[in-house]
């Protein structure tokens, strides 16, 4: 955990409600740091419905596998968390840890352990010991109380220098609900299908299979649109939680992700998911910047967000923005070198509303200071137009400084 905040951080914190059906509390286990909260356990008082998002790689952790395994039966009773300590690449040993984690979360809560979900971040390759749990898990379990979604975002911190958390409400058939949601991140983050870990959870009656729908199609303009520094993590993990309190004020259930009754939940689930996503990039290590990465006129919109990433995840691109250099023949090697179809003849560029290259060159207009004056904003938006289709993609990522370096070349010690 840094000692400076990052200059992109939220000013203020929302007023985050509590969540009806569920309680939280966090614990020191000291797993790895000294005088910290470094354990999460989130109990639902009735089974809750769940939809979960793992991590493409092909080295995935522990948790995440005992997860995927879960997740079939679409109930949860708990969730325990820790930070400090990845439980990946962790052999038989890891797979040990979860289940004492589940079998104590399971004992403390009254529950099967299939209706456990479990998640790590921290250092991989080291072996967890979990037993640090079966100790606090209890006490955990009789404390947790319901307005508490700060502190729980803070203990699940690693190299992150501001807790992340979301809020919004929305009506379904009249009823109002609240969807609630925390994240962490900041380094190892190019998610696929999830951001390092992210919990959300509302107070609305929706079955699993309706709540996995919903959350497969909210993360791909969202979570999976985000990227510090291209290296996706072993153990990302994004879960959806229903406590179905809702239900008691008249909220029929929905059944099915197409639901007509869902399109203001479903606007306000993938507005909170943007926003969390978004934070998880203005806390990239070491991060002074915040670049949204916008290409039109691609082939396709695949081949746009293809297109994107090349250029988000160029640490040439990234350092010049560092820099505030308007380097934008780096954009141009970016995008040639993605793979996906472009012109040079047709490519236009912009910083900003400064158009700095335009149909193979550089824009007869162009001016160094005028362009300099964006590349000094923390806020930075670059255009692309590849001029051949129809295909249009956004993807936000920051700046690759010293600072990054310096945070990731002694992260161990």
């Amino acid at each position: 955990m840094s000692a400076t905040v990052s200059p992109l951080a939220p000013k203020s914190y929302p007023d985050m409600p509590p969540i009806r059906g569920l309680r939280m509390a966090t614990a020191a286990a000291g797993i790895k740091y000294k005088n910290r909260t470094d354990v999460l356990l989130m109990a639902f008082d009735r089974p809750a419905t769940v939809a979960g998002v793992f991590t493409r790689s092909k080295c995935p952790s522990a948790p995440v596998d005992f997860c995927r395994t879960n997740l079939s039966h679409g109930v949860a009773r708990g969730v325990v968390v820790n930070s400090g300590n990845a439980n990946a690449f962790t052999g038989l040993k890891g797979k040990a840890a979860t289940e004492l984690t589940a079998k104590s979360a399971a004992a403390a809560l009254g529950c099967g352990e299939n209706e456990i979900y479990l998640a790590s971040t921290g250092v991989i390759g080291e072996p967890l010991d979990a037993t640090k749990f079966s100790g606090v898990l209890g006490d955990m379990a009789q404390g947790a109380t319901g307005d508490f979604w700060l502190e729980a975002a803070r203990a699940i911190m690693t190299t992150d220098t501001y807790p992340k958390v979301a809020t919004r409400t929305a009506e379904i058939g009249g009823v109002k609900v609240t969807i609630n949601g925390m994240a962490k991140g900041a380094g190892m983050i190019a998610p696929d299908m999830a951001t390092m870990l992210s919990f959300v959870v509302t107070d609305a009656d929706i079955t699993a299979p309706a709540l996995q729908g919903l959350l497969s199609a909210g993360v791909e303009p969202t979570f999976n649109s985000i990227t510090v520094d291209s290296d996706t993590s072993t153990s990302d993990t994004l879960l959806l939680f229903a406590t179905g309190a809702a239900g008691a004020d008249g909220q029929k259930t929905i059944e099915t992700a197409d639901d007509p009754a869902l399109s203001g939940f479903r606007l306000a689930l993938n507005d909170l998911l943007k926003d969390l996503a978004l934070q998880v990039v203005r806390d990239g290590e070491g991060a002074r910047k915040m670049v949204e990465i916008t290409v039109t006129g691609a082939e396709s919109d695949l081949a746009a967000k293809r297109i994107a990433l090349s250029i988000a995840n160029s640490p040439l691109v990234k350092t010049a923005v560092a820099g505030e250099d308007a380097n934008w023949g780096r954009i141009v090697m970016a995008v040639g070198k993605s793979g996906e179809m472009a012109d040079r003849d047709r490519l236009a560029i912009w910083f900003g509303d400064i158009r700095v290259a335009v149909a193979g060159e550089r824009d007869p207009a162009y001016s160094e200071e005028a362009t300099t004056a964006v590349m000094q904003r923390q806020d930075i938006p670059v255009r692309v137009d590849i001029g051949l289709g129809d295909g249009k993609a956004t993807v936000w990522t920051c700046d690759l400084t010293k600072e990054y370096v310096a945070i990731n070349g002694d992260y161990r010690s």
